[in-house]
C-alpha cells in the first residue's frame, strides 16, 4: 500500500507513506502524526504522495547545525578549496551562526531564524561584507543539506542579506606615509610595514615570506601564510611574482635579520627556524589580528594618521607609484593583479591627476614645436 492512515486517538492519526527500499533493500517509509479531523489527516495524506511522487517526500533530518556544520566542512568543503578559503568559512561559522543557531535541527531552521541573525550582526555594526560572506557560507551549506536530502528547500533563498556597500579605499599620501613610517622606527615588525608601504605585498604574502626568497633587492612571493599558521601557493599565477625592493626596505630587513640571528642564539634549541622572514622571538608563526591590535594600530595613533586597515598600506604603495607617474603595467605587476584592467579600476581615483598631467606635457610638446 503506498499510503495508511493509521488512528492512533482522539483526533490523532498516525499517517505512514511508503518511500521504496534503501541500498540494503529494506523497506522506507515516512510517518507523520496528524492531529485533527480524518479529512484533514486525509489532506495531508494525499500531499505527502504528491510530494513522494515528485521527488520532494523525505524524512525531516533531526541533526542539529551544530552537528552538521563541521562533518559538511570536513567531508565536502576542505578536499575542493583552497586553506583559507576553508579556514575562513570555518571562522565564520564559529563566530557567527553556530553560537546563535548551532542548537536547532537543520529541518526546523527557517528563513525568518537566518534573517533574523543577519540583522542582528547588522545592528552590531558589522559591516554588509561581513554579513553578506555569513551568508554565503549558510546558504552553500544548506544547500549541500538539500542536495543530500536532509531538507527540502534552503531557508537561505529566502532571506534578504544587506546590500554590498563599497567601502571607501583609503591610501596615504607622500607625506603621510612618511610619518607612518617614521612612528614605526623601533618597532619589532618595522621592516615588515616597510615591506608593505614599499613592496605592495598582501599581508599573508608578507608573513609567508622566507630569507630564501630574498636576492639583493629582488625580493620571490611565492606563498601565503594561513591564519592558522599554515601556507599555500598564491591563489593565481600573477600572484607568484618577483618584486624589487627599493634601498629603504632592503636596509630594514638586513636590521630585522640581525635582530632574528640575535634571537635564535639566545632561544639555543628552543628557536623553530624554518627559514621564515616575519616570526615571533622563537620562530612560530605570528597572528595577523595580534600584529594589528597591538602594533599596528599604535604607531597609526602614534602619527596622527586617522583609522587604518593594514590592507590600506598595499592601497598607499600603489595610489603613491601611480600618482608619480608609473605606468599602469609596471604597478599591476607589482601588485600581482590579474590584468591591468583590474589596477585602474581600482585606482581610477588616481587618474584624473594623470590625465591632467598628461595633457600638460602635450601643451609643453606642441608649444615647444611651435
Amino acid at each position: 500500500m503506498a499510503g495508511q492512515l493509521i488512528r492512533r486517538g482522539e483526533r490523532t492519526w498516525l499517517i505512514r507513506v511508503y518511500r521504496g527500499r534503501d541500498a540494503k533493500g529494506k523497506r522506507e517509509y515516512v510517518n507523520r502524526t496528524v492531529r485533527g479531523t480524518k479529512k484533514e489527516a486525509e489532506r495531508v495524506l494525499t500531499k505527502l504522495l504528491r510530494d513522494r511522487d515528485t521527488g520532494v517526500l523525505l524524512e525531516p533530518s533531526r541533526e542539529s547545525l551544530a552537528a552538521y556544520a563541521p562533518r559538511w566542512l570536513s567531508v565536502w568543503v576542505k578536499p575542493r578549496v583552497r586553506g583559507r578559503t576553508f579556514e575562513s568559512y570555518r571562522w565564520l561559522l564559529n563566530k557567527y551562526v553556530l553560537p546563535t543557531l548551532g542548537a536547532r535541527q537543520l529541518a526546523q531552521l527557517s528563513a525568518a531564524d537566518l534573517q533574523a541573525l543577519y540583522n542582528s550582526m547588522t545592528e552590531a555594526g558589522y559591516s554588509s561584507r561581513t554579513v553578506r560572506l555569513t551568508h554565503t557560507v549558510v546558504r552553500s551549506a544548506l544547500a549541500h543539506a538539500v542536495k543530500t536530502h536532509l531538507i527540502v528547500r534552503n531557508p537561505a533563498d529566502l532571506t534578504e542579506p544587506p546590500r554590498q556597500q563599497r567601502r571607501e579605499m583609503q591610501a596615504l599620501g607622500p607625506a603621510e606615509a612618511g610619518r607612518f613610517l617614521e612612528a614605526a622606527k623601533g618597532d619589532r615588525w618595522a621592516a615588515l610595514w616597510m615591506l608593505l608601504v614599499t613592496a605592495g605585498l598582501r599581508p599573508g604574502e608578507a608573513l609567508g615570506l622566507k630569507w630564501a626568497d630574498l636576492d639583493g633587492a629582488k625580493l620571490r612571493i611565492q606563498r601565503v601564510r594561513l591564519p592558522n599558521g599554515g601556507v599555500e601557493e598564491p591563489k593565481t599565477a600573477r600572484s607568484r611574482r618577483v618584486v624589487t625592493l627599493p634601498d629603504l626596505a632592503v636596509r630594514a630587513l638586513k636590521e630585522h635579520k640581525a635582530r632574528q640571528n640575535a634571537e635564535k642564539l639566545a632561544a639555543g634549541r628552543d628557536y623553530e627556524d624554518a627559514g621564515f622572514i616575519f616570526v615571533g622571538p622563537l620562530g612560530r608563526p605570528v597572528e595577523t589580528r595580534s600584529l594589528v591590535r597591538h602594533h599596528f594600530d599604535r604607531i597609526v595613533a602614534a602619527a596622527g594618521l586617522p583609522h587604518l586597515r593594514l590592507y590600506d598600506l598595499r592601497h598607499t604603495h600603489a595610489t603613491l607609484l601611480l600618482a608619480a607617474g608609473e605606468h599602469p603595467k609596471v604597478v599591476s605587476e607589482r601588485l600581482g593583479h590579474s590584468t591591468v584592467m583590474l589596477t585602474l579600476d581600482t585606482y581610477s581615483h588616481v587618474l584624473p591627476d594623470m590625465q591632467t598631467r598628461a595633457a600638460e606635457k602635450l601643451d609643453a610638446m606642441l608649444a615647444g614645436g611651435r
